[in-house]
């Protein structure tokens, strides 16, 4: 697989394209710490934050204190098993919900038709 195509690929699993570009990085080149990683993504602080702290959340990245804080990724398929796992999960909560949205997009679309009428 290329560097594209996995990109892509954590992109439809949920990340970002930070997050991914990030996630890639660690996974490829081991522990870093965030000026590293920065600096060779070109990234703002404040994007990079964001993107370590995303993959944290997820429990695809995590971070220790030697001195400086170094970042870590999950080895690849761990986290692709795990990303895909949540991916699933949110598709069976959609379908298991699906009577329950499509009722209340029914009462938007409803409400908006009156409002329309009215003016």
């Amino acid at each position: 697989m290329n560097h594209q195509r996995i990109l892509d690929a954590l992109v439809s699993l949920g990340l970002s394209q930070n997050d991914a570009k990030v996630y890639i990085h660690l996974a490829a080149r081991g522990p870093q710490e965030a000026w590293s990683i920065a600096d060779a993504l070109r990234l703002q602080e404040q994007q990079l934050c964001k993107a370590l702290e995303n993959l944290k959340n997820k429990g695809i990245a995590t971070s220790v204190l030697e001195g400086s804080t170094l970042f870590f990724a999950l080895p690849f398929n761990n986290a692709l098993e795990l990303l895909v796992e949540a991916h699933l999960k949110e598709a069976k909560d959609v379908e298991l919900n699906k009577d329950d949205i499509l009722c209340k997009w029914h009462k938007i679309v409803g409400e908006d038709k009156g409002n329309l009428k009215k003016h």
